[in-house]
């Protein structure tokens, strides 16, 4: 049970973490430039979509650790 808790939890942080990855930046294709996040904002908002992605990982590979 544990094995199929923590791989979908990996999964779930992987895809979330890619979409919070994606959108840090926060504008909408340059025509509303006013709204987009500064350069720290920016990257703290990757960093933590990649922090995620990397727990998604780490938890996928738990749940299929084999003992």
């Amino acid at each position: 049970m544990f094995k199929k808790i923590s791989t979908v939890f990996g999964a779930t942080a992987i895809i979330l973490g890619l979409m919070v990855a994606a959108g840090s930046a926060g504008d909408c294709d340059g025509k509303c430039m006013e709204l987009a996040n500064d350069l720290p904002t920016m990257l703290m908002v990757a960093g933590t979509g990649l922090a995620m992605m990397i727990a998604g990982v780490f938890f996928i590979l738990v749940g299929q650790n084999k003992r």
